[in-house]
């Protein structure tokens, strides 16, 4: 399945590297990331929108946990549920599909990968508390300035921590 994956990104890579502009600023491996990235968003918002709708359904749910009741609410509930399944489908893609030239093991990539993805949540949720809360800028700018700042960090990150080669 990578195989049929990077050859479709590639063929479609050498299409657009005939524009001199665009193969100046994108390399192979950058843009195999970057629709790597792109398609594991839309899978994201695709799950969520279906657990969310149709297998949660706006309920409350109610968890047990250490002699504690919980109470999720429905969005939250949904963001657990599909989480853990775009972790590891953008694992899988970054490893078999975009940095595949790494020597690490692939126990000690996912664990670096993990990281890289709880620090972007990190500078997601305090990057939203600073410019939205603090300083009150709106919340859509806000969040598409943060994701443009991670997701120039788990390029890097990924390229020179978790899949270095």
């Amino acid at each position: 399945m990578a195989k049929l994956i990077t050859k479709i990104i590639d063929w479609l890579y050498d299409k657009l590297s005939r524009i001199e502009l665009f193969r100046r600023y994108f390399s192979r491996q950058f843009f195999r990331y970057g629709v790597c990235g792109t398609g594991n968003m839309v899978l994201d918002w695709v799950l969520y929108f279906i657990v969310y709708n149709f297998i949660i359904g706006h309920e409350l749910i109610y968890i047990r946990l250490f002699h504690q009741q919980l109470c999720l609410t429905p969005h939250i509930a949904s963001l657990c549920v599909v989480f853990p399944i775009t972790l590891f489908t953008g694992f899988w893609l970054n490893k078999y599909v975009t940095f595949t030239a790494s020597y690490l093991p692939s126990a000690k990539q996912l664990t670096r990968y993990v990281s890289i993805v709880i620090l972007n949540l990190a500078i997601n949720y305090f990057g939203l508390k600073l410019l939205v809360e603090v300083l009150n800028f709106y919340p859509t700018p806000s969040k598409m300035l943060i994701t443009v700042i991670t997701v120039a960090i788990s390029y890097f990150g990924q390229k020179y921590f978790s899949f270095k080669s």
